[in-house]
């Protein structure tokens, strides 16, 4: 009897423990069917917890057009999380005294212009160098993508565009500057990229199904590609492999890439040091941090410690990321450009701990909330614009739209669609005084320096004027700006992105509403417009096509 009623109170126990366990579990699903419809192109998602696979499930399609199903072991295209493969073969290079990150890059491209400045391997492995990034050229352009190139070609193709900035002055992120470091990982080892990753790092850790993509290659359980036009789906469009290269060549499927985490974490691939070099935020010339190591993305998770990496490639986007504190790792990687996983990569990570993003909005005075209004500003961030309207609060950043906030508590508020809170704090004397941003990839602390909002002005014009404007500009290769007019409202539109009101504030400059960005029309000498100018984190101009 004893013994019958200890192996009932076990599995009472059990079935206890069991209950929060599924019901996790079910949440991951919604989580992932919500993102992978089961008729479109899919997914996959593994959670490893403890170095114990507690999650691993595909969704959707690997292939539409033989109504394949996909499988947990698929392969797929890693795009960018490359980056940090190629970061650690540097970081193995140093380690071995071969090279040095405040190596000048002239030491390994005798003729690459670097405009009388110092770029240093390091600077490409932060995304720090200034080299102008070939995936933002227009010459990009299709045709340009199906080209093959060897490593050295590809150099010539983009070394002699103008530098964007002075080493070490802002982070901007750059597909170059991990082309160049590619380049540098052969001359040094003498051997292909390929051979040098396979060799180091795949066939040691037993990664067999990661390779250097091609696609030629017949390689098993690779999945294809898609992208949408509109509502319906597409083969991605050609790429070349050549191009991505130690910038995004990378095949991989999930349960290899928990390998890789969980190898990298332990100190298998890199020492601890390099690590720790890593995953340390680089600080630019000004002292601010970019929040961006050797590789890596840096920020946390309700608070806990996490590095990461995605990748958007064509027909494929994928999302990896590691709580070392709570020996977490989470991947999602999808076969469309259209079924972006990082959000949910984040929300699977946040439940696999305890800490969803969850809050309840609730209700607060019209007194305070209105107490919140005003001009924030970071020390290197620009302003941040609180405003009330219609009995609720907005938040707008430099380059950013307006957005809707909520109290879950007072002075603390969330965002519909992020995992953004704000945080208002006061001074000795009871007033609002700054506000913290915090989210995933960090805090900024932004000081009160206005109580009052400033008022855009604007101006009538002629609706002949405006249809001169009318028109679709090219930002760059893929990627429309069109100017259109419904009813008696003026409107621009971005390639893959919602429709936004402008009103004019002179004849040929027009503000984008609820959006701190403003339009510049251009004509030529004969008053035909012929270009604009979008000012919205910088300037970025834009031939009119049609």
């Amino acid at each position: 009897m004893r013994n019958f009623t200890n192996t009932l109170i076990c599995l009472i126990i059990l079935v206890f423990i069991g209950i929060p366990v599924i019901a996790q579990e079910q949440t991951y699903d919604v989580l992932l069917n919500e993102l992978f419809p089961s008729d479109e192109p899919g997914g996959t998602a593994i959670i490893v917890k403890d170095g114990e696979t507690v999650y691993l499930k595909a969704f959707g399609k690997a292939n539409l057009e033989l109504d394949v199903d996909m499988q947990t072991d698929n392969i797929f295209r890693i795009g960018s999380i490359t980056k940090q493969f190629t970061a650690c073969a540097i970081l193995k290079l140093m380690e071995e005294g071969k090279i040095s990150l405040q190596d000048d890059i002239t030491k390994y491209l005798e003729d690459y212009p670097i405009h009388g400045h110092k770029i240093t391997i390091e600077h490409l492995l932060t995304h720090t160098s200034g080299i102008k990034s070939m995936t933002s050229l227009k010459k990009w352009d299709n045709e340009a993508r199906k080209k093959d190139f060897t490593p050295e070609e590809m150099i010539d193709w983009f070394k002699n565009e103008p530098m964007d900035f002075a080493p070490g002055e802002e982070f901007r992120y750059n597909n170059s500057a991990y082309f160049i470091l590619g380049y540098i990982i052969e001359k040094v080892s003498g051997k292909s990229y390929a051979e040098y990753l396979k060799e180091t790092f795949f066939e040691p850790l037993g990664m067999d199904n990661t390779s250097y993509g091609n696609t030629s290659d017949i390689v098993l359980n690779r999945v294809a590609g898609y992208q949408k036009n509109k509502d319906d789906f597409q083969n991605a469009d050609f790429l070349s492999m050549t191009q991505p290269y130690a910038a995004g060549s990378l095949l991989s499927n999930v349960e290899d890439l928990s390998i890789w985490y969980h190898a990298v974490n332990d100190g298998k691939v890199i020492s601890k040091e390099s690590l720790k070099m890593a995953h340390t935020s680089y600080v630019l010339n000004n002292g601010k941090k970019t929040n961006y190591g050797y590789g890596w993305f840096l920020g946390n998770i309700q608070g806990i410690q996490m590095y990461q990496h995605g990748g958007g490639i064509n027909g494929y986007l994928t999302a990896s990321l590691f709580l070392p504190d709570e020996n977490l790792f989470v991947a999602v990687f999808s076969n469309c450009t259209c079924h972006g996983p990082g959000q949910v990569a984040v929300k699977l990570a946040s439940e696999a701990i305890g800490k969803p993003y969850e809050w309840e909005q609730i209700d607060l005075a019209t007194e305070l909330l209105e107490s919140y209004v005003g001009v924030y500003e970071s020390e290197y961030d620009g302003k941040r614009i609180i405003s009330f309207k219609n009995d609720s609060l907005y938040s707008m950043v430099k380059g950013g739209s307006k957005t809707h906030i909520m109290p879950f508590e007072k002075n603390k508020f969330f965002m519909d669609d992020s995992f953004a809170t704000l945080v208002f704090q006061h001074d000795d004397n009871g007033k609002v005084s700054s506000v913290t941003s915090k989210s995933p990839r960090g805090e900024t602390i932004w000081e009160k320096i206005s109580d009052k909002v400033p008022v855009k002005k604007f101006i009538e014009l002629d609706k002949s004027v405006m249809e001169s404007y009318v028109g679709k500009y090219e930002l760059m290769p893929e990627f429309i700006l069109s100017v259109f007019i419904e009813g008696d409202k003026f409107f621009t539109q971005a390639t893959g992105q919602n429709k936004v009101e402008i009103k004019p504030i002179s004849k040929n400059e027009f503000q984008l509403v609820d959006v701190d960005a403003k339009l510049i029309f251009h004509s030529d000498e004969n008053d035909k417009v012929i270009s604009l100018t979008l000012i919205q984190n910088g300037e970025h101009k834009a031939k009119k096509i049609e």
